[in-house]
């Protein structure tokens, strides 16, 4: 069981306990993304203090996985780059598909020789015809399910959700009643970033640093202070009147510029998105018609897809096209794109490209 010391994590430990199941917790050691002087700096050490805590308490064997040098490798140093070129990471999708359906998996089966791996996810695996799938939470104000397309298919069979057939309100309460300090613990969004926002874990020089902001006819409207700062589909935060609320419609890293313009020039109706992951390959050969969702909140909406071929060298071979019916708002390049089924099975996935009307 990945245990970070939240209630999440700990609820799915002792429920698996609960059902017979013989419990190993396993935290990961991760480096702070932050300043040492930062007063969240030293939260790798306090989370992993709950999580041996919240083991003690269920009388299970616990487990510190040092990876604090592949998580800079793998999730840190990408998630700073993609901000430096005017894309808006996704790092949990990263962290899930390298690290811990990756990195830790693999270390897990060699060290402790245990197969089967489970998170405090709400989410869904379920076998249906001989095929594992991965499917969104019964409670879909709760679902994870976007969070983790990135886990390659034949790994499915060995990894389990616990929590992803009840709510958070119902954890809380299993918590509670299980005698468990956690029930009073916080989650944290950005687990290297403490509780302060993205911006704390850019380091010392995110970007090239204050820039022009031009309207969508190309004029100088204002100065934004460093492209970092921004992500496409952004309202709040522009220091720019207008008559009309505005949005960010473009970043562009090479002329240190943003392009401001109303709703309608921030919405997009086609979606395009590489490094696929694909966990339903017969469902996305044959269906044209999915539900899609490009960011983690709000419900899947009906699209169309298309997959093509990618003139990319680097053994990133498909590129999947979503013609969404109504305009999406805020479709960020770098954010992800995923793919579900009218039964909510997760088909697909992959990071969403940059327009070409960027790239001009």
């Amino acid at each position: 069981m990945l245990m970070s010391g939240g209630v999440d994590s700990s609820v799915a430990a002792a429920m698996l306990q609960r059902a017979g199941r013989d419990v190993v917790g396993v935290t990961m050691q991760i480096p702070s993304g932050i300043s040492p002087r930062h007063a969240d700096a030293q939260l790798e050490s306090r989370s992993g203090q709950g999580a041996a805590e919240a083991a003690r308490q269920l009388g299970i064997p616990h487990y510190f996985l040092d990876v604090r040098d592949e998580f800079r490798q793998s999730i840190l140093q990408p998630f700073r780059q993609a901000y430096r070129h005017g894309f808006t990471p996704s790092p949990c999708i990263d962290c899930n598909a390298r690290m811990k359906f990756g990195v830790v998996m693999r270390l897990v089966r060699q060290v402790l020789c245990v197969e089967q791996i489970a998170t405090g996810h709400y989410a869904r695996i379920a076998e249906r015809h001989g095929q594992f799938g991965l499917y969104a939470a019964a409670d879909t104000t709760n679902d994870q399910s976007y969070f983790l397309y990135g886990i390659k298919r034949d790994d499915l069979k060995n990894i389990l959700f616990p929590l992803g057939g009840q709510t958070t309100q119902r954890t809380r309460e299993l918590a509670a009643s299980y005698g468990l300090d956690a029930a009073r613990a916080r989650s944290v969004e950005l687990c290297f970033a403490g509780q302060g926002n993205y911006r704390v874990a850019l380091g010392a020089a995110p970007d090239a640093g204050p820039g022009d902001v031009l309207d969508l006819r190309g004029n100088v409207i204002g100065r934004h202070k460093g492209i970092s700062h921004y992500t496409v589909g952004q309202r709040h935060g522009l220091g720019i009147a207008a008559s009309v609320p505005l949005y960010v419609v473009r970043i562009d890293p090479e002329r240190n510029t943003i392009t401001l313009g109303d709703r309608a020039a921030a919405g997009t109706r086609t979606v395009s998105a590489h490094k696929v992951n694909v966990l339903a390959p017969q469902v996305l050969d044959e269906a044209s018609r999915l539900l899609g969702r490009v960011r983690s909140t709000g419900t899947a909406e009906p699209c169309t897809v298309a997959v093509r071929k990618s003139d990319r060298t680097d053994g990133d071979s498909a590129i999947i096209d979503a013609e969404f019916d109504r305009p999406r708002q805020g479709v960020a390049p770098g954010q992800h794109l995923v793919l579900y089924s009218e039964r909510s099975r997760v088909v697909a996935g992959g990071e969403i490209l940059r327009p070409s009307r960027e790239c001009t």
